[in-house]
């Protein structure tokens, strides 16, 4: 094999390259900057409560101010899935690079009808984040709907008019 700057030139997996726990920790810094917020009833008085069996780095949290016990992923589009976050995040990444879900599913090694249901919670989840449109000031537009049939014909039209049966 050849050798790049004493490298050897190989394909590398990347997700061997994305870590469980970064994932988890960009996912909390990101849903709570201020600190973990309970997702029923958004109190401040929450404490740590372990973390999930199967996954390590997904920390469970107790509400005192409900009784209610969540995990990082409560609430969110991850919640409930049994693919680990890592995959999740980049299944994202490579949906941003436009790969197919054919491509997504050979580079995570996974079915790609699993791709397929992954990739349309993750489009459900930004659609469900995004604003809602607001239109303001002057709107143009820069077409016009013409019945089909009379387009670049207006003498058609002004005849069927004039003749209300339909006669030309």
């Amino acid at each position: 094999m050849d050798q790049i700057a004493g490298i050897n030139a190989r394909v590398v997996n990347i997700s061997q390259l994305v870590d469980d726990a970064k994932c988890f920790e960009t996912a909390r810094n990101l849903r709570w900057p201020n600190g973990v917020r309970c997702p029923r009833c958004s109190g401040v008085t929450v404490i740590k409560n372990g973390h999930d069996n199967t996954q390590i780095h997904r920390q469970r949290y107790y509400c005192k101010d409900c009784a209610v016990s969540f995990d990082d992923l409560t609430g969110t589009v991850f919640e409930g899935h049994r693919q680990p976050l890592r995959i999740w995040i980049l299944c994202l990444y490579f949906m941003g690079l436009n790969l197919s879900n054919r491509q997504i599913a050979a580079e995570l090694g996974l079915n790609k009808d699993d791709v397929q249901q992954m990739t349309r919670v993750l489009r459900k989840g930004v659609e469900a984040k995004r604003p809602p449109v607001a239109l303001k000031g002057e709107v143009e537009c820069d077409e016009v709907y013409v019945v089909a049939g009379h387009k670049g014909r207006p003498a058609a039209v002004k005849k069927k008019a004039a003749n209300p049966e339909g006669g030309a």
